[in-house]
C-alpha cells in the first residue's frame, strides 16, 4: 500500500504541467507549440522570459523534491531504511514520468530534468548539489542547457558509486537508471549539438 500510495502521489505531483499551466493562464500561450516545443521550463524561459522562466523551474524542482521526501517524512521510522528507499526510487521514478507523461495536460511533458534535479536533491541532497554545480559550470562557460544537464546527468551515478561510496543497489541502479533517461531524453539536442546548430542560453545576460 505504501509504495502504491506514494507511487500515485508522485505521479500526480509530476502531471502537474506547469509551463503549459503559466502560458496558458498568463500569456494564452501553450509552449509546447513555440520554441523547442517542449513543455519544461529551458522552452518557457526561451518563449515567455526570465519571471516565468524562473517559476516554471522551481515549481519543477519542487515538485520532485516533494515526490521523494513525503515517504521520507511519513515511514522513516516506521519501516525498514532499504524498503523506504525502494519506495522513494518508485516515486522518483514516476514523479519524472509524470513530468514527462503528464495526464493533465494529453501526455506531453517536458524532458524531466528540473523534476530529476529536485529528485536527487530529496535523495541525496550533496550529490545533487554536485551535479547542479557542474551544470552551472558547463552551462555558463558554453551557454547550452542541454550540455550541462547531459553532463551533470550523466556524473550522476558515478558521484553516487565512486564518490559517495554508496552500497545500496536501488540507490545504485536508480543513479543509473535515471541518468540514462535524462540522456535519452535529450538524443535530439545531442544531435543538434554535434551540428553546431543547438540554440544558446545566456545565464549572465539580461
Amino acid at each position: 500500500m505504501d509504495f502504491l500510495l506514494f507511487g500515485c502521489i508522485a505521479y500526480i505531483f509530476g502531471s502537474i504541467p506547469t509551463a503549459v499551466w503559466i502560458g496558458k493562464s498568463w500569456y494564452n500561450l501553450d509552449v509546447r507549440e513555440h520554441g523547442s516545443k517542449n513543455a519544461g521550463a529551458t522552452n518557457t524561459f526561451r518563449v515567455l522570459g526570465k519571471k516565468p522562466g524562473i517559476i516554471v523551474l522551481s515549481i519543477d524542482v519542487i515538485k520532485g523534491f516533494l515526490a521523494v521526501y513525503l515517504p521520507f517524512i511519513f515511514l522513516y521510522t516506521k519501516i525498514d531504511l532499504d524498503i523506504l528507499i525502494q519506495i522513494q526510487i518508485i516515486s522518483a521514478i514516476l514523479v519524472v514520468l509524470g513530468h514527462v507523461f503528464p495526464v493533465f495536460a494529453n501526455f506531453k511533458g517536458g524532458k524531466g530534468v528540473a523534476t530529476s534535479l529536485g529528485v536527487i536533491f530529496g535523495i541525496h541532497p550533496l550529490a545533487a548539489a554536485i551535479c547542479l554545480g557542474i551544470f552551472l559550470i558547463v552551462f555558463i562557460i558554453g551557454n547550452y542547457v542541454s550540455l550541462g544537464a547531459i553532463i551533470a546527468s550523466f556524473s550522476f551515478p558515478l558521484l553516487i558509486k565512486f564518490v559517495f561510496d554508496e552500497t545500496s543497489i536501488w540507490l545504485n541502479s536508480f543513479s543509473m537508471i535515471l541518468s540514462l533517461a535524462v540522456i535519452v531524453a535529450h538524443r535530439k539536442n545531442m544531435v543538434r549539438l554535434l551540428n553546431g546548430t543547438e540554440s544558446k542560453m545566456y545565464l549572465l545576460r539580461r
